[in-house]
């Protein structure tokens, strides 16, 4: 049994941050991560092409800003190296292939009992146990990729890839690829397949979205501070109108909340166009609605409509796996694996000294937010008790 202060599931940027801030409170504490490096979701699960949508203000972790050299938005490589440099900086402690398959609090000893198995260089698994008095999730929002069952998906005559294995559009010059899914990795997918030369690119848009230009969307969070949110939603659909007038005609549906309303109070994200629309205008990548089966290389869609596709490229999303080994908490996390509390106290339990950093949708500020206040808290009571 390795006993610890405070173990922190998860080396991604919530992780991290957490794990900086506690040792600038001079409170030990130890990250257990599956995968054999840190930010896995940016270094092994991305595509080649992905900068940060938010500009280098929102997307700091606490103690480190980004350099007054680096780009308003960072390619990810940059962002990879920032983490690197952050986990140097403070020289964390980080256990590497280190998958958590157990964790559960001891009620006698009021203490956290962790069990993680040793999958490095493929050691056959040995199981690691660890006692530790505070316990924080921060194994992200992106832990598995989620696929879609769809009629006769198995049996398409052609590659089927999730978004996660997904690098870059040359890779399908000269094919008829489908997109599938319209958020902000599906939109910026299509646009990359259909730069590198394919023949035909579709995208699945199944739901209303907002589509928000990437230079409206900085000004709109420089100015959330200021404004409130009703007035700032009217300017951001006034500014995407003359933007791109009328987006329906191409299969693209506005909701009727507002995009800074839908962020706050709903899991949706406003796609933060790149280029897609102008592709989508041009006739170089197509919107197409659900999809209603498919047969060998033929998709039929909701509307009748059938294409013959080469390849398809899932941009489903990802799902949390926090359930599958956090074991007697009925407070903090749900069943999606996200937190169910709302924001402000989403971050702490109700019991048991457990926390959660990253788990509400709210991105890398978000993370960098949960982390200070998860740290104050630790801090305080470990001081004390």
């Amino acid at each position: 049994m390795r006993e610890e202060v405070v173990l922190i599931v998860g080396a991604g940027q919530s992780g991290l941050a957490t794990a900086a801030c506690l040792k600038e409170l001079s409170v030990p504490c130890l990250i257990l991560e599956r995968d054999g490096c840190i930010a896995s979701l940016w270094r092994r699960r991305c595509y080649d092409r992905v900068k940060l949508h938010l500009a280098k203000e929102y997307s700091q972790l606490p103690h480190l800003p980004h350099p007054p050299e680096a780009p308003t938005f960072l390619p990810k490589d940059d962002f990879v190296r920032y983490l690197d440099d952050y986990a140097e900086r403070f020289r964390l402690r980080v256990a590497l292939s280190r998958e958590v398959v157990s964790a559960e609090y001891h009620e006698a000893s009021g203490r956290w009992l962790v069990t993680a198995r040793n999958t490095e260089n493929n050691g056959g698994g040995a199981e690691e146990l660890y006692s530790a008095r505070y316990l924080v999730v921060a194994s992200g929002e992106n832990a598995e990729a989620a696929m879609p069952e769809i009629p006769g998906l198995a049996e398409f005559r052609g590659p089927v890839l999730h978004s996660s294995r997904y690098r870059t559009g040359r890779d399908y010059e000269g094919k008829a690829v489908l997109v599938v899914g319209g958020g902000n990795s599906g939109m910026e997918i299509a646009l990359d397949v259909a730069d590198g030369g394919a023949h035909t690119t579709c995208v699945v848009v199944r739901s209303q979205l907002h589509i928000v230009p990437r230079e409206t969307w900085f000004v709109a969070m420089r100015l959330m501070r200021f404004l409130p949110m009703w007035l700032l939603d009217h300017l951001i659909l006034l500014a995407c109108y003359f933007k791109y007038g009328d987006l329906s005609r191409y299969g693209l549906h506005r909701p009727s909340m507002g995009p800074m309303y839908m962020k706050k109070h709903t899991p949706i994200y406003p796609v933060v166009d790149v280029g897609t629309v102008n592709k989508i205008k041009a006739g170089e990548v197509q919107v197409v609605p659900s999809i209603k089966s498919i047969e060998g290389n033929g998709v039929t869609f909701t509307d009748g409509r059938t294409h013959n596709f080469d390849a398809v490229i899932l941009a489903t999303g990802y799902r949390s796996s926090v359930k599958k080994w956090l074991k007697g908490d009925d407070f903090l996390i749900g069943e999606d694996g996200m937190s169910k509390q709302k924001y402000p106290n989403h971050w702490k339990g109700k019991k048991n000294k457990l926390y959660c950093a990253g788990l509400t949708r709210m991105g890398i500020q978000g993370s960098a937010d949960d982390a200070k206040k998860i740290a104050d808290d630790i801090a305080d009571d470990y001081r004390n008790n």
